[in-house]
């Protein structure tokens, strides 16, 4: 069994990805300083302790199996976004 260092994390095995992309993953999540292993299986997990974490995993996987037309639309819609989530409240 994976154990954390931190009482209130959680460990998550990822899945969804070959096993050649989960090592691109594992050194991006190891940049991104999101603790992660791959055991000799082949999979991949990682510890979340934080709710960015969760997000920074999610955007990871995202790039990784997202085709280039999402990535494209993904990007656009980022571009098009208010600067602030509450520009529209202070604008009403």
């Amino acid at each position: 069994m994976i154990r954390s260092s931190h009482p209130d994390a959680l460990i998550s095995q990822v899945a969804q990805v070959s096993r050649c992309e989960r090592w691109l993953l594992h050194r991006r999540l190891e940049e991104l300083m999101i603790p992660c292993w791959c055991p000799d299986d082949g999979s991949l997990w990682v510890e979340i302790q934080h709710g960015i974490d969760a997000i920074l995993l999610r955007s990871t996987v995202y790039q990784t199996n997202a085709s280039r037309r999402e990535l494209v639309e993904w990007l656009s819609r980022c571009w098009e976004a208010p600067d602030t989530p509450s520009a529209q409240f202070y604008n009403s």
